[in-house]
């Protein structure tokens, strides 16, 4: 029998830790449809079911337990294991972040920063889960979320906007580009939140009756789109560096805003670190001038569609 994927026991633990999907997305960072897809997939893997679902949330069965049972502790000491020294000094910064956010946001500006504070000794981790600072010896973090995580401070830092993207060769097999009510009758890809429905709400037409696939996460949804399987929602923070390379194409100007927000996430530990200040001092600048940008290439768009 191949190995179980790490990730997937890892969603699991926390899920029947919580007794609540919900809040376990909200700790790993995904939506509850794509932790709802990984534990899925355990259950196929192992042909069991692991959990039942009720009104107030999910409760183990007791196959659920004897892998709960097998598989907590060992997963605690491997958390352990794997944590790096603690830094306490204030030259030196900690940050964690998504990998999208991390090569499609922070790190092309990374350079003003270190030019502006030359002082500093960054030290950057890439990762989807939610940051135990209670563990882990990271300062801050910058993470994509509701805006909420008890016990920290959470700076709001710029809205999130999807907005339809797909491959050139996609664009290039028809004999148009889209109205916003024209894309229903284009090969759809179904995201993980089911976006589509609030588009077509917002901006007029019917979803269709299928996609040509649906997805459990963003990341895979991005990549269909790249090989040119169908049209995805695409987050614009994630999909910029595709669209400036060109390998994904804006359909139409029309965004949508996404549910959640990008935030800079410290524990109140933190407060007090000079690198934190000045890592908050100057992200906030550049949050300001990406929102602005955000808005002006959308009200540019518009004005040339008309």
């Amino acid at each position: 029998m191949p190995r179980l994927p790490l990730t997937a026991l890892q969603a699991f633990v926390l899920a029947a830790q919580q007794r609540n999907l919900s809040r376990a997305a909200l700790r790993l960072n995904l939506t509850v449809s794509a932790l709802s897809h990984q534990i899925r997939a355990l259950e196929q893997r192992l042909q069991q079911s692991l959990f039942v679902r009720g009104p107030r949330g999910v409760t183990l069965t007791a196959d659920g337990q004897r892998l709960l049972d097998a598989v907590e502790a060992p997963l605690a000491a491997i958390e352990r294991a794997m944590q790096p020294p603690r830094h306490s000094r204030d030259d030196v910064l900690s940050l964690s972040m998504m990998p999208t956010v991390a090569s499609g946001w922070l790190v092309p500006r990374l350079p003003r920063f270190v030019a502006r504070h030359p002082e500093l000794e960054l030290h950057l981790h890439s990762g989807t889960g939610i940051v135990d600072f209670a563990k882990e010896p990271i300062d801050a973090a910058l993470r994509f979320g509701p805006g909420v995580w008890p016990g920290l401070d959470a700076i709001h830092l710029f809205h999130e906007w999807i907005t339809p993207v797909a491959s050139p060769l996609l664009l290039k097999r028809r004999s148009r580009a889209p109205q916003p009510a024209d894309l229903a009758r284009w090969p759809l890809l179904g995201d993980p939140g089911d976006r589509w429905t609030d588009w077509f709400q917002q901006f007029g037409g019917q979803p269709p009756k299928r996609y040509v696939a649906s997805f459990g996460d963003t990341e895979a949804l991005h990549r269909a789109a790249l090989e040119g399987l169908g049209v995805a929602l695409g987050r614009l923070t994630m999909v910029k560096p595709h669209i400036d390379a060109g390998r994904l194409v804006v359909l139409v100007p029309e965004r949508l805003r996404a549910e959640w927000s990008h935030y800079l996430v410290f524990p109140p530990r933190s407060a007090a670190h000079a690198g934190v200040a000045a890592f908050r001092a100057w992200v906030l600048e550049e949050a300001a001038q990406h929102s602005a940008a955000t808005a002006l290439a959308s009200v540019t768009a518009k004005r040339r569609r008309r």
